[in-house]
């Protein structure tokens, strides 16, 4: 299926627009690259994360999930090489004073046939002066040299400056699961291979394009962390991949929009690492990654930490430090991805044009929506609202024209409309409007809670 032709201009507009997305701090002029999720969105946002939580720990036979905390012993980053490692390559332009990822600039200039990860600093200054590439703020090309930022957010601990102590926010949920590791084998009797999962917040100080939620300072992953014996890892690479693809299949993603991208250039500790790439309103790009990263983080932090952090082997009594499989994909990256393949723009058959998000209904911020024919029908609505409210999350709207309000529902992807007439008084039943078919049916509420039940499970 042919890839719609959705702008970003455009799922900016219709966020804002319908309490999807907000801009950062708005009233104050804004922050760069901070988002604030609204009344609808945050209802999807933790939907997409309740449906990867239920499919890789609540589904999975050997998976449980942690909640590490955010600040973390600095250890920890010394341990995982993100102290002395974790920076990007950044140039200044000079006119303008611009700061940009020489990275970037090299793959927005080749449009994608260059690829700097195989290049180093050295080779991508020098591919930038030889082919003139300009900033893309002011069209000028006069570049600093490359130098390298880190990443992480530095913040103190202490009250006085005598006691203060430099710690970070935590660039990535992946480290509260892997010094987390004996503690859950422990308490859960695990046996490898077993699983570590988190959601939770992770913070990068990035000089980003934009592109919306797509990359930001502040932002939500989910992870997941497989734990197995050497000699098994890349069977279960290979199966963490299938699952990843399964996953957004099952979201309702179109299998053409989709990719694999095997890395090129591997890092340090993996033996293999594949991203799932998404066709962004702003072209492929990464939507989540697979890693076989060897035994290298829990052997890092044993040696970091002193601790022993080897599993033994109840039956043979083999002692060994697993290797690990990791999922890893972005909440808000997703929630771009799922906003880019929902959004849809239908030529009805009298001319008007409809906008219309089609999320999988599980997914979508409100499973149904009541909505009163007529305001002195408020009262059975209302009625008809709190049953549906004590199983689904349901809205309700009552003014303008009932044609008005499904489009407005159509908006934000709400995929049932029950409408109360006056039929309703007479028998009881609803109107039950079907957003992508726009098809309608009578039925009772009680019928409608067992035909929701069953349409919006993930």
């Amino acid at each position: 299926m042919a890839k719609k032709a959705v702008t970003m201009d455009k799922l900016v507009a219709l966020c804002k627009a319908r309490g999807i997305i907000f801009p950062g701090s708005e009233i104050y002029g804004g922050m760069g690259n901070t988002w604030d999720y609204g009344p609808v969105g945050v209802e999807i946002k933790n939907n997409l994360k309740r449906a990867w939580w239920k499919r890789f720990v609540q589904e999975s036979e050997n998976s449980y999930g942690v909640d590490a905390a955010i600040l973390m012993n600095a250890r920890v980053w010394e341990a995982s090489g993100h102290t002395a490692s974790f920076s990007d390559p950044k140039m200044d332009c000079r006119n303008c004073k611009s700061r940009h990822r020489a990275d970037n600039l090299i793959e927005a200039h080749s449009k994608g046939k260059v690829n700097p990860d195989l290049m180093s600093n050295e080779e991508m200054e020098a591919y930038i002066n030889e082919h003139h590439v300009c900033c893309p703020v002011c069209g000028k090309c006069d570049w600093t040299p490359i130098r390298t930022f880190n990443l992480m957010f530095e913040t103190s601990r202490g009250v006085t400056d005598e006691s203060q102590n430099k710690i970070y926010l935590r660039p990535e949920t992946a480290q509260g699961e892997f010094v987390n590791f004996l503690n859950v084998q422990r308490t859960t009797r695990a046996k490898v291979p077993f699983g570590i999962a988190q959601v939770g917040k992770a913070f990068r100080n990035e000089i980003t394009p934009g592109n919306f939620i797509f990359r930001t300072i502040e932002f939500e992953q989910m992870e997941h962390q497989w734990f197995c014996k050497e000699g098994t890892d890349s069977e279960y690479y290979a199966q963490f991949k299938a699952q990843a693809w399964q996953f957004l299949l099952d979201l309702g993603f179109d299998a053409e929009h989709l990719r694999f991208h095997d890395h090129d250039k591997l890092a340090h500790y993996a033996k293999e690492a594949c991203d799932i790439q998404y066709e962004f309103p702003m072209g492929w790009n990464e939507l989540n990654g697979i890693h076989n990263r060897t035994d290298y983080d829990l052997s890092r932090h044993q040696e970091y930490s002193g601790k022993s952090l080897a599993y033994v082997d109840p039956v043979t009594q083999e002692r060994y430090i697993p290797y690990v499989i990791e999922y890893s994909i972005g909440a808000d990256r997703l929630m771009l991805a799922v906003l880019s393949e929902a959004y849809d723009e239908e030529t009805l058959e009298n001319g008007e044009v409809r906008t219309v998000m089609h999320f999988h209904p599980a997914i979508a911020a409100y499973k149904a929506a009541v909505l009163p024919l007529q305001k002195n029908l408020a009262e059975p609505a209302k009625a008809i609202l709190a049953k549906l409210k004590k199983h689904f999350s349901v809205t309700y709207d009552d003014a303008g024209s009932i044609g008005k309000r499904y489009r407005r529902q159509d908006e934000i992807g709400t995929p049932y409309c029950l409408t109360i007439d006056f039929t309703t008084l007479e028998d009881g039943t609803v109107t039950v409007r079907d957003r992508d078919s726009m098809e309608q049916t009578r039925m009772t509420p009680e019928q409608a809670i067992a035909f929701l039940t069953e349409k919006c499970t993930f």
